[in-house]
């Protein structure tokens, strides 16, 4: 249930309404390259500039270590989105002290500012105090619409609050709604689908989907570990050997929840290129490891997800920047795309599967945070959402 306070529920005409965005965005000398993040805080944008509020947004980018480290600066992150908004959109070089003071005093109703990326302070990730007050002292209301930051407690996702009302933009609500129902009162069977490299950044994950979701289904090098833990020699397949004993619990504890993959697709190096062979599942010869998950794990994965009613996808099912181990990936990506269930992907690989398949307009929910989905999913409160206030 969302009971946090709406963007709606501000009077913001002729206010200052400071928005924490999330245009942690992919950038390649100087051009944008995925604007999803930034069109997806349009709706928040695009409301507040209609109803008569100055804009001020702020967000990080990458982790610059100085403020001289300019290829994260966000100018040209403003420069894009003036060709999306029907307003002028200025920016600031800084994002705290004289130059954003001034930039945010002169901003006039239905202008927008972007300030300068808010990590060139070292401060910002330590939610500071003074850095908390001086982001605040620019504007009369506060407005989180960064989901993919809302599990971190920094300076603009969750200090700020202590000094301005606070609200959610609509990014916020549309994620916390779809995750948090997929969570609390999913349509079932719910079948949650996990990839990627690690158990041990998933753990906790687990441990709860274990209470909540009715079929777990694992790929990716997350799988490696669980089928060393079932005694498969995995050869030279990534192995995190220090959770051995935590995949064998997971397993004596899942009452057969948990799906692992049935043939593996194997390659003699860590390579686009390298050598490929299918096999049934058994031990990894050596010299080869495993990185993808093989046909006929596609199939059955595939047959439970048809029967499912809720899918949450995160982390892909080999190593999907390669072509030839992506076909996993993509398969899972088809099952989904192809389901009658309330769909709901997040982490970057998934999503960016979704996006290379062509298949993203058949999902219910894209989400455009990895950690913060993968927090949800953990059942943990997000730092970024509990300080805003209570409808």
């Amino acid at each position: 249930m969302f009971n946090k306070k709406m963007v709606t529920d501000l009077d913001v005409e002729g206010k200052k309404v400071i928005v924490r965005v999330d245009f942690n965005v992919p950038i390649k000398e100087g051009k944008i390259k995925d604007d999803t993040r930034i069109t997806a805080a349009l709706p928040t944008i695009n409301y507040l500039l209609d109803h008569g509020a100055s804009v001020i947004l702020m967000s990080h980018l990458g982790r610059p270590k100085t403020k001289e480290d300019l290829q994260y600066s966000l100018k040209p992150v403003a420069d894009h989105l003036a060709t999306l908004v029907n307003a002028p959109v200025k920016f600031a070089s800084d994002c705290r002290g004289e130059i954003a003071k001034e930039a945010s005093a002169n901003l006039k109703p239905g202008e927008v500012l972007v300030l300068e990326n808010t990590r060139f302070y070292p401060e910002e990730s330590k939610n500071d105090l003074e850095m908390s007050k001086d982001l605040a002292s620019l504007a009369d209301l506060y407005v989180n619409d960064a989901f993919g930051s809302a599990h971190r407690a920094h300076s603009s996702t969750a200090g700020i609050a202590d000094y301005l009302p606070a609200a959610a933009g609509f990014l916020m609500e549309k994620e916390i709604k779809y995750l948090g129902n997929a969570i609390a009162d999913p349509v079932r069977p719910f079948v949650a689908i996990l990839g990627g490299a690690k158990i041990s950044d998933k753990i906790g994950v687990i441990e709860n989907l274990l209470k909540t979701a009715d079929r777990i289904l694992i790929g990716g090098g997350m799988a490696n570990t669980f089928l060393k833990a079932q005694g498969y020699e995995m050869a030279d397949s990534l192995v995190e050997a220090e959770v051995l004993d935590t995949a064998k619990d997971l397993l004596s504890r899942a009452d057969d929840k948990i799906i692992l993959p049935i043939d593996m697709v194997l390659g003699n190096a860590f390579d686009a290129d390298a050598e490929m062979k299918i096999m049934a599942l058994g031990d990894v010869p050596a010299g080869w490891r495993l990185l993808d998950i093989g046909p006929l794990t596609v199939q059955l994965f595939g047959d439970v997800i048809l029967d499912a009613g809720t899918v949450v996808w995160n982390g892909p099912m080999g190593v999907f920047e390669f072509p030839r181990f992506a076909e996993g990936t993509f398969g899972v990506a088809r099952a989904v795309a192809n389901s009658q269930a309330v769909s709901i992907i997040g982490g970057g690989d998934s999503v960016s599967a979704i996006n290379q398949s062509g298949l993203s307009d058949k999902i219910t929910h894209i989400s455009t945070g990895g950690g913060a989905s993968l927090e949800m999913l953990e059942g943990l409160e997000l730092p970024g959402l509990a300080v805003l206030n209570d409808k």
